[in-house]
């Protein structure tokens, strides 16, 4: 078994910067990825970003809302993963949820794919 805890959620203006952690615990040794999914309200959850543990290769949203403003990274000593996320937009309110993927086959974007999900964090961009 793997926990999650998310952190660094919270309210942020249009425009401002916000970084979410997520602590593993557990049955750590296991995990091959980690990813991040976001799910506004009345919206199906979707895919934010992913790293591979061990490379350290990345993954990203093909959204252009996505790309190339947040950045997904990971602190191994400390089993945690980080996503900072600048220029925040009112469409980026959303519930985000990091994840945990121990299967070697995992496509990124597949939340099928991830055994393991914290209880997420509320992001609020007001305008």
């Amino acid at each position: 078994q793997v926990q999650l805890v998310e952190s660094g959620g919270g309210m942020v203006q249009a425009g401002g910067p916000l970084r979410l952690s997520c602590a593993a615990s557990g049955r750590t040794f296991t995990t091959y990825a980690m990813g991040w999914f976001r799910q506004a309200s009345g919206k199906k959850r979707e895919f934010v970003a992913a790293i591979k543990w061990n490379a350290g290769t990345t993954y990203y949203s093909d959204s252009d809302s996505v790309k190339d403003r947040f950045t997904i990274s990971r602190d191994a000593a400390k089993d945690t993963v980080y996503l900072q996320m600048n220029s925040l937009k009112p469409e980026d309110t959303a519930v985000y949820y990091c994840a945990v993927s121990e299967a070697v086959g995992w496509t990124p974007v597949m939340s099928g794919n991830y055994a393991y999900w914290g209880q997420g964090t509320q992001v609020t961009v007001s305008s």
